[in-house]
Protein backbone atom coordinates (compact mmCIF):
# COMPACT_ATOMS: atom_id res chain seq x y z
CA UNK A 1 0.00 0.00 0.00
CA UNK A 2 1.61 3.53 -1.29
CA UNK A 3 1.61 6.19 1.58
CA UNK A 4 -1.19 8.16 -0.55
CA UNK A 5 -3.30 5.96 -0.04
CA UNK A 6 -3.27 5.11 3.88
CA UNK A 7 -6.09 7.09 4.89
CA UNK A 8 -8.35 4.81 2.86
CA UNK A 9 -8.01 2.55 5.71
CA UNK A 10 -9.90 5.38 8.17
CA UNK A 11 -13.65 4.50 8.70
CA UNK A 12 -14.49 8.23 8.99
CA UNK A 13 -13.82 10.96 6.83
CA UNK A 14 -12.94 13.19 10.22
CA UNK A 15 -10.09 10.35 10.92
CA UNK A 16 -8.68 9.82 7.04
CA UNK A 17 -8.44 14.30 7.49
CA UNK A 18 -5.96 13.69 9.97
CA UNK A 19 -4.01 11.05 8.70
CA UNK A 20 -3.64 12.65 5.08
CA UNK A 21 -2.75 15.70 7.07
CA UNK A 22 0.33 14.00 8.66
CA UNK A 23 1.44 11.91 5.82
CA UNK A 24 1.29 15.23 3.56
CA UNK A 25 1.65 17.77 5.80
CA UNK A 26 3.76 19.99 3.02
CA UNK A 27 1.38 19.11 -0.02
CA UNK A 28 -0.70 22.02 -0.90
CA UNK A 29 -4.18 20.97 0.05
CA UNK A 30 -6.30 24.05 -0.78
CA UNK A 31 -5.65 27.27 -2.86
CA UNK A 32 -6.62 30.19 -4.94
CA UNK A 33 -5.61 30.31 -8.75
CA UNK A 34 -3.37 33.07 -7.99
CA UNK A 35 -2.18 31.54 -4.72
CA UNK A 36 -3.31 34.69 -3.24
CA UNK A 37 -4.26 31.77 -0.55
CA UNK A 38 -2.64 28.72 -0.68
CA UNK A 39 -2.58 26.15 2.53
CA UNK A 40 -0.57 22.92 3.23
CA UNK A 41 -2.49 19.67 4.45
CA UNK A 42 -1.29 21.06 8.18
CA UNK A 43 -1.88 24.61 7.85
CA UNK A 44 -5.41 23.40 6.86
CA UNK A 45 -5.31 20.79 9.72
CA UNK A 46 -4.29 24.27 12.34
CA UNK A 47 -7.47 26.52 10.92
CA UNK A 48 -9.49 23.98 10.52
CA UNK A 49 -9.21 22.98 14.79
CA UNK A 50 -8.82 26.85 15.53
CA UNK A 51 -12.79 27.03 14.35
CA UNK A 52 -13.81 24.10 15.87
CA UNK A 53 -12.49 25.32 18.51
CA UNK A 54 -14.51 28.39 18.38
CA UNK A 55 -17.51 26.46 16.92
CA UNK A 56 -17.29 24.62 20.49
CA UNK A 57 -17.75 27.61 22.47
CA UNK A 58 -20.41 28.30 20.94
CA UNK A 59 -21.87 24.74 21.94
CA UNK A 60 -21.69 23.20 18.61
CA UNK A 61 -21.48 19.12 19.61
CA UNK A 62 -21.72 15.65 18.24
CA UNK A 63 -25.12 15.24 16.06
CA UNK A 64 -26.01 18.67 15.42
CA UNK A 65 -26.07 20.34 12.06
CA UNK A 66 -24.69 23.36 11.02
CA UNK A 67 -25.76 24.95 7.79
CA UNK A 68 -22.84 26.69 4.78
CA UNK A 69 -23.81 29.33 2.61
CA UNK A 70 -20.44 29.81 0.82
CA UNK A 71 -19.22 30.30 -2.61
CA UNK A 72 -16.27 27.77 -4.05
CA UNK A 73 -13.63 29.36 -1.62
CA UNK A 74 -10.75 27.96 0.70
CA UNK A 75 -13.20 28.82 3.44
CA UNK A 76 -15.40 26.40 2.74
CA UNK A 77 -13.04 23.43 3.22
CA UNK A 78 -12.13 25.02 6.78
CA UNK A 79 -15.51 25.61 7.47
CA UNK A 80 -16.85 22.05 6.61
CA UNK A 81 -14.01 20.39 7.99
CA UNK A 82 -14.37 21.74 11.15
CA UNK A 83 -17.67 21.22 11.97
CA UNK A 84 -17.10 17.15 10.68
CA UNK A 85 -14.27 17.21 13.76
CA UNK A 86 -17.01 17.80 16.38
CA UNK A 87 -18.77 14.90 14.94
CA UNK A 88 -21.08 17.66 13.64
CA UNK A 89 -23.19 17.85 10.22
CA UNK A 90 -22.16 20.26 8.11
CA UNK A 91 -24.39 20.84 5.15
CA UNK A 92 -24.55 22.85 2.09
CA UNK A 93 -27.19 25.66 0.75
CA UNK A 94 -27.39 26.35 -2.89
CA UNK A 95 -26.21 30.30 -3.34
CA UNK A 96 -29.48 30.99 -5.76
CA UNK A 97 -32.10 29.91 -3.46
CA UNK A 98 -34.54 32.06 -2.29
CA UNK A 99 -35.26 33.03 1.13
CA UNK A 100 -38.22 30.76 1.48
CA UNK A 101 -35.90 27.96 0.17
CA UNK A 102 -33.58 28.79 2.56
CA UNK A 103 -36.06 28.69 5.43
CA UNK A 104 -37.46 25.07 4.39
CA UNK A 105 -33.28 23.75 4.37
CA UNK A 106 -32.26 25.33 7.64
CA UNK A 107 -35.34 24.07 9.43
CA UNK A 108 -35.34 20.40 7.90
CA UNK A 109 -31.93 20.15 8.95
CA UNK A 110 -32.88 21.86 12.47
CA UNK A 111 -29.50 23.56 11.81
CA UNK A 112 -28.22 26.05 15.05
CA UNK A 113 -25.58 27.66 13.72
CA UNK A 114 -25.26 29.21 10.05
CA UNK A 115 -21.49 29.84 8.23
CA UNK A 116 -22.14 32.27 5.52
CA UNK A 117 -20.38 34.79 3.36
CA UNK A 118 -21.34 38.05 3.05
CA UNK A 119 -23.17 37.85 -0.49
CA UNK A 120 -25.76 35.32 1.31
CA UNK A 121 -25.82 36.95 4.33
CA UNK A 122 -28.91 39.43 4.07
CA UNK A 123 -31.21 36.12 2.07
CA UNK A 124 -30.16 34.03 4.93
CA UNK A 125 -31.53 36.82 6.95
CA UNK A 126 -34.61 37.37 5.20
CA UNK A 127 -35.60 34.12 5.77
CA UNK A 128 -36.03 34.16 9.23
CA UNK A 129 -34.68 30.38 10.56
CA UNK A 130 -34.38 30.02 14.08
CA UNK A 131 -30.76 29.68 14.17
CA UNK A 132 -29.05 30.62 16.88
CA UNK A 133 -25.55 32.13 15.74
CA UNK A 134 -25.30 33.58 11.91
CA UNK A 135 -21.52 33.65 11.63
CA UNK A 136 -20.64 35.43 8.98
CA UNK A 137 -16.97 35.12 7.01
CA UNK A 138 -16.08 39.11 6.44
CA UNK A 139 -17.05 39.69 10.45
CA UNK A 140 -14.63 37.22 11.75
CA UNK A 141 -15.41 33.95 12.50
CA UNK A 142 -14.73 32.52 16.21
CA UNK A 143 -11.27 30.83 16.53
CA UNK A 144 -9.74 28.73 19.76
CA UNK A 145 -6.39 27.95 18.50
CA UNK A 146 -5.40 26.23 21.59
CA UNK A 147 -8.77 23.44 21.14
CA UNK A 148 -7.84 20.24 21.46
CA UNK A 149 -9.26 18.30 19.02
CA UNK A 150 -7.96 15.09 18.77
CA UNK A 151 -11.02 13.73 21.66
CA UNK A 152 -13.67 15.22 19.16
CA UNK A 153 -12.70 13.60 15.66
CA UNK A 154 -11.85 10.31 17.49
CA UNK A 155 -15.45 10.05 18.92
CA UNK A 156 -16.61 10.89 15.31
CA UNK A 157 -18.49 6.51 14.75
CA UNK A 158 -19.25 5.39 11.08
CA UNK A 159 -22.59 5.79 11.30
CA UNK A 160 -22.83 9.06 11.97
CA UNK A 161 -24.00 11.43 9.51
CA UNK A 162 -21.49 13.20 7.51
CA UNK A 163 -23.92 15.60 5.21
CA UNK A 164 -26.81 15.74 4.32
CA UNK A 165 -27.34 16.31 0.28
CA UNK A 166 -31.01 18.37 -0.53
CA UNK A 167 -32.32 17.20 -3.60
CA UNK A 168 -33.07 19.69 -5.98
CA UNK A 169 -36.75 19.82 -5.89
CA UNK A 170 -38.04 18.80 -9.32
CA UNK A 171 -41.66 17.49 -8.19
CA UNK A 172 -41.66 19.82 -4.75
CA UNK A 173 -39.88 20.50 -1.77
CA UNK A 174 -36.26 18.96 -1.79
CA UNK A 175 -35.54 15.98 0.15
CA UNK A 176 -32.56 15.93 2.94
CA UNK A 177 -30.49 12.92 1.51
CA UNK A 178 -28.51 11.72 5.27
CA UNK A 179 -25.24 10.02 4.09
CA UNK A 180 -22.70 8.70 6.86
CA UNK A 181 -19.29 8.60 7.09
CA UNK A 182 -18.98 5.09 6.01
CA UNK A 183 -21.08 5.84 2.91
CA UNK A 184 -18.51 7.95 1.61
CA UNK A 185 -15.38 6.43 2.65
CA UNK A 186 -16.77 3.35 0.25
CA UNK A 187 -17.84 5.73 -2.08
CA UNK A 188 -14.29 7.32 -2.39
CA UNK A 189 -12.83 3.67 -2.17
CA UNK A 190 -15.06 2.88 -5.51
CA UNK A 191 -13.53 6.01 -7.67
CA UNK A 192 -10.31 5.22 -6.98
CA UNK A 193 -10.55 1.76 -8.05
CA UNK A 194 -11.98 2.84 -11.26
CA UNK A 195 -9.85 5.99 -12.03
CA UNK A 196 -6.44 5.16 -10.45
CA UNK A 197 -5.51 8.76 -9.00
CA UNK A 198 -1.80 9.40 -9.09
CA UNK A 199 -0.05 10.70 -6.30
CA UNK A 200 0.09 14.59 -6.44
CA UNK A 201 -3.36 14.57 -8.07
CA UNK A 202 -5.04 18.16 -8.82
CA UNK A 203 -8.65 19.02 -9.22
CA UNK A 204 -10.79 22.25 -9.51
CA UNK A 205 -13.25 23.00 -6.95
CA UNK A 206 -16.15 24.79 -8.84
CA UNK A 207 -19.45 22.92 -8.87
CA UNK A 208 -21.92 24.27 -5.75
CA UNK A 209 -20.95 22.39 -2.80
CA UNK A 210 -24.58 21.59 -2.14
CA UNK A 211 -24.36 19.08 -5.07
CA UNK A 212 -23.16 15.69 -4.62
CA UNK A 213 -20.68 15.43 -7.47
CA UNK A 214 -18.69 18.62 -5.78
CA UNK A 215 -18.44 17.43 -2.50
CA UNK A 216 -17.51 13.74 -3.31
CA UNK A 217 -15.10 14.73 -6.41
CA UNK A 218 -13.51 18.42 -4.84
CA UNK A 219 -13.66 17.82 -1.37
CA UNK A 220 -14.21 13.91 0.13
CA UNK A 221 -11.44 12.57 -2.16
CA UNK A 222 -8.99 15.00 -1.89
CA UNK A 223 -9.35 14.43 2.01
CA UNK A 224 -8.87 10.45 0.96
CA UNK A 225 -6.29 10.73 -1.74
CA UNK A 226 -4.65 14.36 -0.27
CA UNK A 227 -5.19 15.77 -3.67
CA UNK A 228 -4.51 19.87 -4.51
CA UNK A 229 -7.86 21.38 -4.95
CA UNK A 230 -7.69 24.64 -6.79
CA UNK A 231 -10.97 26.86 -5.90
CA UNK A 232 -12.52 28.62 -8.85
CA UNK A 233 -14.83 31.16 -7.07
CA UNK A 234 -17.17 32.25 -10.16
CA UNK A 235 -17.96 28.74 -12.28
CA UNK A 236 -18.47 30.60 -15.04
CA UNK A 237 -14.84 30.88 -15.41
CA UNK A 238 -13.74 27.03 -15.25
CA UNK A 239 -12.95 26.44 -18.54
CA UNK A 240 -10.76 29.33 -18.37
CA UNK A 241 -9.32 27.21 -15.21
CA UNK A 242 -8.18 24.10 -16.31
CA UNK A 243 -5.12 25.51 -18.84
CA UNK A 244 -3.68 27.40 -15.00
CA UNK A 245 -4.57 24.18 -13.15
CA UNK A 246 -3.95 21.03 -15.86
CA UNK A 247 -6.32 19.05 -13.64
CA UNK A 248 -5.78 15.43 -12.94
CA UNK A 249 -9.78 14.50 -12.92
CA UNK A 250 -11.99 16.93 -14.40
CA UNK A 251 -15.90 16.65 -14.29
CA UNK A 252 -18.13 18.50 -15.52
CA UNK A 253 -22.01 18.68 -16.62
CA UNK A 254 -23.00 17.90 -20.53
CA UNK A 255 -23.82 21.92 -21.38
CA UNK A 256 -19.34 22.65 -20.21
CA UNK A 257 -18.38 19.91 -23.10
CA UNK A 258 -21.38 21.13 -25.38
CA UNK A 259 -19.82 24.29 -25.28
CA UNK A 260 -16.26 23.35 -25.08
CA UNK A 261 -16.93 21.09 -28.25
CA UNK A 262 -18.72 24.37 -29.69
CA UNK A 263 -15.56 26.56 -29.09
CA UNK A 264 -12.63 23.92 -30.66
CA UNK A 265 -14.98 23.94 -33.82
CA UNK A 266 -14.93 27.29 -34.54
CA UNK A 267 -11.01 27.34 -33.92
CA UNK A 268 -10.46 24.00 -36.38
CA UNK A 269 -12.50 25.80 -39.02
CA UNK A 270 -10.25 29.05 -39.35
CA UNK A 271 -7.01 29.62 -40.72
CA UNK A 272 -4.88 28.14 -43.64
CA UNK A 273 -5.52 24.75 -42.18
CA UNK A 274 -9.35 24.70 -41.97
CA UNK A 275 -9.76 21.92 -44.55
CA UNK A 276 -7.36 19.92 -43.46
CA UNK A 277 -8.42 20.07 -39.73
CA UNK A 278 -11.86 19.08 -40.89
CA UNK A 279 -10.97 16.09 -42.77
CA UNK A 280 -8.57 14.90 -39.92
CA UNK A 281 -11.33 15.37 -37.11
CA UNK A 282 -13.81 13.36 -39.64
CA UNK A 283 -11.10 10.67 -39.85
CA UNK A 284 -10.64 10.59 -36.06
CA UNK A 285 -14.40 10.45 -35.57
CA UNK A 286 -15.01 7.87 -37.96
CA UNK A 287 -11.94 5.97 -36.14
CA UNK A 288 -13.75 6.16 -33.00
CA UNK A 289 -17.33 5.02 -34.30
CA UNK A 290 -15.45 1.94 -35.97
CA UNK A 291 -13.46 1.30 -32.37
CA UNK A 292 -17.38 1.39 -30.55
CA UNK A 293 -18.64 -1.07 -33.64
CA UNK A 294 -15.92 -3.30 -32.37
CA UNK A 295 -14.68 -3.42 -36.00
CA UNK A 296 -11.16 -3.03 -37.64
CA UNK A 297 -9.63 0.24 -38.31
CA UNK A 298 -7.72 0.48 -41.65
CA UNK A 299 -4.32 0.82 -41.46
CA UNK A 300 -4.06 4.11 -43.76
CA UNK A 301 -7.50 5.59 -41.05
CA UNK A 302 -4.86 4.85 -37.88
CA UNK A 303 -1.66 6.37 -39.45
CA UNK A 304 -3.98 9.31 -40.85
CA UNK A 305 -5.16 9.90 -37.27
CA UNK A 306 -1.44 9.31 -35.56
CA UNK A 307 -0.52 12.18 -37.67
CA UNK A 308 -3.42 14.57 -36.61
CA UNK A 309 -2.79 13.50 -33.14
CA UNK A 310 1.24 14.34 -33.18
CA UNK A 311 0.25 18.04 -35.63
CA UNK A 312 -2.96 18.89 -33.86
CA UNK A 313 -5.23 17.08 -31.50
CA UNK A 314 -2.29 17.08 -29.04
CA UNK A 315 -1.73 20.77 -28.61
CA UNK A 316 -5.64 20.97 -28.64
CA UNK A 317 -5.23 19.31 -25.40
CA UNK A 318 -2.29 20.98 -24.02
CA UNK A 319 -4.57 24.36 -25.01
CA UNK A 320 -7.72 22.90 -23.29
CA UNK A 321 -5.58 22.20 -20.20
CA UNK A 322 -6.60 18.63 -20.07
CA UNK A 323 -3.15 16.95 -21.32
CA UNK A 324 -2.30 16.17 -18.11
CA UNK A 325 -6.21 13.94 -17.01
CA UNK A 326 -6.03 10.50 -15.99
CA UNK A 327 -9.91 10.48 -16.33
CA UNK A 328 -12.67 12.95 -17.50
CA UNK A 329 -16.26 12.60 -17.10
CA UNK A 330 -19.46 14.00 -17.66
CA UNK A 331 -22.95 13.15 -16.01
CA UNK A 332 -26.21 14.93 -14.19
CA UNK A 333 -27.69 14.61 -17.85
CA UNK A 334 -28.15 12.43 -21.42
CA UNK A 335 -24.64 13.85 -23.31
CA UNK A 336 -25.49 14.14 -26.76
CA UNK A 337 -23.30 11.06 -28.58
CA UNK A 338 -21.86 13.77 -31.18
CA UNK A 339 -19.98 15.15 -28.16
CA UNK A 340 -18.61 12.40 -26.77
CA UNK A 341 -17.08 10.84 -29.80
CA UNK A 342 -15.67 14.85 -30.74
CA UNK A 343 -13.44 14.26 -27.10
CA UNK A 344 -12.65 11.11 -28.07
CA UNK A 345 -11.92 11.97 -31.58
CA UNK A 346 -9.16 14.53 -30.48
CA UNK A 347 -7.80 12.25 -27.71
CA UNK A 348 -9.87 13.05 -24.53
CA UNK A 349 -11.43 10.04 -23.89
CA UNK A 350 -14.83 11.50 -22.06
CA UNK A 351 -16.85 9.08 -19.95
CA UNK A 352 -20.27 9.11 -18.97
CA UNK A 353 -20.64 8.12 -14.83
CA UNK A 354 -23.95 7.66 -12.77
CA UNK A 355 -24.96 8.24 -9.62
CA UNK A 356 -26.94 10.14 -7.13
CA UNK A 357 -27.54 11.90 -3.89
CA UNK A 358 -28.44 8.98 -2.26
CA UNK A 359 -25.47 7.18 -3.58
CA UNK A 360 -23.19 9.45 -2.54
CA UNK A 361 -22.34 10.50 -6.88
CA UNK A 362 -21.04 7.46 -7.00
CA UNK A 363 -22.76 3.77 -8.70
CA UNK A 364 -21.31 3.13 -12.69
CA UNK A 365 -18.79 4.92 -14.60
CA UNK A 366 -16.94 4.06 -17.71
CA UNK A 367 -13.48 2.82 -17.17
CA UNK A 368 -11.22 5.89 -19.15
CA UNK A 369 -9.62 2.69 -21.00
CA UNK A 370 -12.58 1.16 -22.05
CA UNK A 371 -15.54 3.70 -22.68
CA UNK A 372 -18.93 2.77 -24.57
CA UNK A 373 -20.34 5.55 -25.69
CA UNK A 374 -24.02 5.85 -24.92
CA UNK A 375 -23.65 3.69 -21.68
CA UNK A 376 -22.79 5.52 -17.94
CA UNK A 377 -20.70 1.89 -17.59
CA UNK A 378 -20.86 -1.25 -15.68
CA UNK A 379 -21.97 -1.50 -12.28
CA UNK A 380 -18.44 0.07 -9.54
CA UNK A 381 -16.99 -2.81 -7.37
CA UNK A 382 -19.01 -3.12 -4.06
CA UNK A 383 -22.14 -1.81 -6.33
CA UNK A 384 -25.40 -4.70 -6.91
CA UNK A 385 -27.57 -3.40 -9.73
CA UNK A 386 -30.50 -5.00 -11.00
CA UNK A 387 -33.78 -3.99 -13.23
CA UNK A 388 -37.54 -4.18 -11.67
CA UNK A 389 -39.92 -5.78 -13.74
CA UNK A 390 -40.99 -2.17 -15.00
CA UNK A 391 -36.81 -1.52 -16.03
CA UNK A 392 -36.19 0.38 -13.13
CA UNK A 393 -32.57 0.34 -12.36
CA UNK A 394 -31.82 -1.07 -9.01
CA UNK A 395 -29.17 -0.60 -6.62
CA UNK A 396 -27.88 -2.38 -3.78
CA UNK A 397 -24.38 -0.89 -1.72
CA UNK A 398 -22.93 0.68 1.10
CA UNK A 399 -22.34 3.96 -1.36
CA UNK A 400 -26.55 3.65 -0.58
CA UNK A 401 -27.97 6.57 1.55
CA UNK A 402 -29.10 5.49 5.34
CA UNK A 403 -32.38 7.71 4.40
CA UNK A 404 -34.43 10.79 3.97
CA UNK A 405 -34.22 13.34 7.02
CA UNK A 406 -37.29 13.38 8.63
CA UNK A 407 -39.20 11.56 5.94
CA UNK A 408 -39.49 7.70 6.70
CA UNK A 409 -42.75 7.64 3.95
CA UNK A 410 -40.26 8.47 1.60
CA UNK A 411 -37.21 6.39 2.50
CA UNK A 412 -39.74 3.24 2.34
CA UNK A 413 -40.78 4.13 -0.87
CA UNK A 414 -36.90 4.63 -2.35
CA UNK A 415 -35.40 1.62 0.00
CA UNK A 416 -36.87 -1.78 0.28
CA UNK A 417 -36.93 -4.16 3.03
CA UNK A 418 -34.10 -5.70 1.13
CA UNK A 419 -32.10 -2.75 0.49
CA UNK A 420 -32.07 -1.81 -2.45
CA UNK A 421 -32.46 1.84 -3.51
CA UNK A 422 -34.74 2.34 -6.49
CA UNK A 423 -33.29 4.97 -8.21
CA UNK A 424 -36.22 6.07 -10.44
CA UNK A 425 -34.19 6.00 -13.51
CA UNK A 426 -35.16 3.37 -16.25
CA UNK A 427 -32.09 1.42 -17.40
CA UNK A 428 -30.70 -1.45 -19.92
CA UNK A 429 -27.66 -3.64 -19.67
CA UNK A 430 -25.71 -4.96 -22.66
CA UNK A 431 -24.30 -7.97 -23.15
CA UNK A 432 -20.88 -6.76 -21.56
CA UNK A 433 -23.26 -5.24 -17.99
CA UNK A 434 -22.77 -1.88 -18.88
CA UNK A 435 -25.45 0.14 -18.40
CA UNK A 436 -27.42 2.48 -20.60
CA UNK A 437 -30.10 5.20 -18.72
CA UNK A 438 -33.31 5.50 -20.90
CA UNK A 439 -34.90 8.01 -19.15
CA UNK A 440 -36.42 9.00 -15.63
CA UNK A 441 -39.43 6.29 -14.70
CA UNK A 442 -41.57 9.55 -14.03
CA UNK A 443 -40.47 11.37 -17.38
CA UNK A 444 -41.60 8.62 -19.72
CA UNK A 445 -43.59 10.27 -22.57
CA UNK A 446 -47.04 8.49 -23.54
CA UNK A 447 -48.39 9.77 -26.60
CA UNK A 448 -52.09 9.83 -27.58
CA UNK A 449 -50.96 6.37 -29.56
CA UNK A 450 -49.50 5.25 -26.87
CA UNK A 451 -45.93 5.42 -27.80
CA UNK A 452 -43.56 5.85 -25.42
CA UNK A 453 -40.26 7.84 -25.84
CA UNK A 454 -37.55 9.47 -23.50
CA UNK A 455 -37.96 13.32 -23.72
CA UNK A 456 -34.57 13.26 -22.15
CA UNK A 457 -32.87 11.64 -25.58
CA UNK A 458 -34.67 13.63 -27.99
CA UNK A 459 -33.58 17.01 -25.48
CA UNK A 460 -30.12 16.14 -25.89
CA UNK A 461 -29.97 15.13 -29.46
CA UNK A 462 -32.12 18.41 -30.40
CA UNK A 463 -28.98 20.12 -28.03
CA UNK A 464 -26.52 18.01 -29.92
CA UNK A 465 -28.00 19.44 -33.03
CA UNK A 466 -27.06 23.14 -32.75
CA UNK A 467 -25.03 25.29 -30.89
CA UNK A 468 -27.90 28.08 -30.54
CA UNK A 469 -30.23 25.59 -28.57
CA UNK A 470 -29.23 26.06 -24.80
CA UNK A 471 -31.79 24.44 -23.29
CA UNK A 472 -35.15 22.53 -24.83
CA UNK A 473 -38.01 21.17 -23.14
CA UNK A 474 -39.78 18.52 -25.24
CA UNK A 475 -44.03 18.38 -24.69
CA UNK A 476 -45.90 15.00 -26.23
CA UNK A 477 -47.19 13.16 -22.92
CA UNK A 478 -50.70 12.63 -24.18
CA UNK A 479 -50.44 14.31 -27.06
CA UNK A 480 -50.90 13.33 -30.38
CA UNK A 481 -47.35 14.89 -31.43
CA UNK A 482 -44.22 16.15 -30.24
CA UNK A 483 -43.03 19.81 -29.58
CA UNK A 484 -40.42 21.71 -27.92
CA UNK A 485 -39.63 25.00 -25.90
CA UNK A 486 -35.96 26.27 -26.96
CA UNK A 487 -34.20 28.48 -25.17
CA UNK A 488 -31.03 30.45 -27.16
CA UNK A 489 -27.77 29.86 -25.59
CA UNK A 490 -26.75 32.91 -23.93
CA UNK A 491 -23.24 32.81 -25.09
CA UNK A 492 -23.55 31.36 -28.42
CA UNK A 493 -26.92 33.07 -29.65
CA UNK A 494 -25.64 36.99 -29.46
CA UNK A 495 -21.84 36.23 -30.55
CA UNK A 496 -24.01 34.10 -33.77
CA UNK A 497 -26.07 37.12 -33.98
CA UNK A 498 -23.30 39.74 -34.57
CA UNK A 499 -22.02 37.65 -36.82
CA UNK A 500 -24.75 37.48 -39.15
CA UNK A 501 -25.47 41.10 -38.83
CA UNK A 502 -28.11 41.84 -36.61
CA UNK A 503 -28.24 44.28 -34.50
CA UNK A 504 -30.28 43.46 -31.40
CA UNK A 505 -28.20 40.88 -29.76
CA UNK A 506 -30.83 40.66 -26.58
CA UNK A 507 -31.95 36.68 -25.82
CA UNK A 508 -35.33 38.24 -25.85
CA UNK A 509 -35.11 39.89 -29.17
CA UNK A 510 -33.21 37.12 -30.78
CA UNK A 511 -36.11 34.66 -29.70
CA UNK A 512 -38.19 37.04 -32.31
CA UNK A 513 -35.90 37.25 -35.19
CA UNK A 514 -37.01 35.13 -37.94
CA UNK A 515 -32.85 35.21 -39.13
CA UNK A 516 -32.77 33.44 -35.95
CA UNK A 517 -35.96 31.00 -35.98
CA UNK A 518 -34.43 29.70 -39.67
CA UNK A 519 -31.44 28.61 -37.70
CA UNK A 520 -32.89 27.03 -34.99
CA UNK A 521 -35.46 25.25 -37.28
CA UNK A 522 -31.99 24.17 -39.43
CA UNK A 523 -31.24 22.74 -36.26
CA UNK A 524 -34.33 20.96 -35.13
CA UNK A 525 -34.80 19.30 -38.69
CA UNK A 526 -30.97 17.78 -38.27
CA UNK A 527 -32.39 16.52 -35.00
CA UNK A 528 -35.43 14.82 -36.60
CA UNK A 529 -33.56 13.20 -39.09
CA UNK A 530 -31.88 11.49 -35.71
CA UNK A 531 -34.51 10.37 -34.63
CA UNK A 532 -37.50 7.66 -35.02
CA UNK A 533 -40.37 9.44 -36.93
CA UNK A 534 -42.67 9.57 -33.80
CA UNK A 535 -40.30 11.23 -31.71
CA UNK A 536 -39.55 14.55 -34.05
CA UNK A 537 -40.29 17.41 -33.08
CA UNK A 538 -43.36 18.83 -35.13
CA UNK A 539 -43.50 22.53 -33.93
CA UNK A 540 -40.78 24.59 -31.54
CA UNK A 541 -41.76 27.90 -29.76
CA UNK A 542 -38.18 29.52 -28.51
CA UNK A 543 -38.41 31.29 -25.58
CA UNK A 544 -37.72 34.66 -24.63
CA UNK A 545 -35.00 35.03 -22.28
CA UNK A 546 -32.91 32.51 -20.73
CA UNK A 547 -33.74 29.73 -17.92
CA UNK A 548 -31.05 30.04 -14.91
CA UNK A 549 -30.09 27.31 -12.53
CA UNK A 550 -32.37 27.76 -9.57
CA UNK A 551 -34.76 29.86 -11.20
CA UNK A 552 -38.11 28.57 -12.21
CA UNK A 553 -37.30 25.85 -15.08
CA UNK A 554 -34.41 24.35 -14.13
CA UNK A 555 -32.99 23.18 -10.91
CA UNK A 556 -29.53 24.06 -9.47
CA UNK A 557 -27.95 20.97 -11.25
CA UNK A 558 -29.42 21.96 -14.42
CA UNK A 559 -32.49 19.22 -14.28
CA UNK A 560 -35.88 20.27 -15.93
CA UNK A 561 -38.57 21.41 -13.57
CA UNK A 562 -41.23 20.08 -15.95
CA UNK A 563 -44.31 20.56 -14.42
CA UNK A 564 -43.56 24.34 -13.50
CA UNK A 565 -42.56 24.75 -17.44
CA UNK A 566 -46.03 23.29 -18.24
CA UNK A 567 -47.54 25.47 -15.89
CA UNK A 568 -45.43 28.90 -16.87
CA UNK A 569 -45.91 27.94 -20.43
CA UNK A 570 -48.99 26.93 -20.82
CA UNK A 571 -50.59 29.68 -23.32
CA UNK A 572 -47.37 29.17 -25.49
CA UNK A 573 -47.70 25.64 -25.53
CA UNK A 574 -51.62 24.96 -26.64
CA UNK A 575 -50.98 27.68 -29.06
CA UNK A 576 -48.61 24.84 -30.48
CA UNK A 577 -51.33 22.27 -30.54
CA UNK A 578 -54.48 24.93 -31.37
Amino acid sequence: MSVASRATTATTLASAFRITAEDHADRVAVRTKDDEVSLTWSELRERVDALAGGLAALGVRRGDTVALMLSNRPEFHVADLAVMTLGATPFSIYGTFSPEQIAFVVGDAGARVALVEAAFADAFRAAGTDVEHLLVLEDGWPSDPDFDAEPHWRAVEPEDVVTLIYTSGTTGPPKGVQLVHRNLMAAAQLTESLIQFPDGAKVISWLPAAHIAERMAHHYLPIVYAMTVTTCHNPREVVGYLPAVRPTWFFAVPRIWEKLKAGMEGFLSQGEHAVRNQAWLAGAARKVELEQAGEEVPGDLARTVEEADRELFAGLRAMLGLDEAVSVNVGAAPTPREVLVFFHAIGIPLAELWGMSETCGAGACNPPDRVKIGTVGPPGPGVEARLADDGELLIRSDVVMTGYRNAPDKTSEALDADGWLHTGDIAEFDEDGYIRIVDRKKEIIINAAGKNMSPANIESTLKGSSPLIGQACVIGDGRPFNTALIVLDADFAPAWAAQQGIADTDLPALARDERVRAAVQAGVDEANAKLARVEGIKKFVIVEGDWAPGGDEITPTMKLKRKPIAAKYGPQIEAMYG
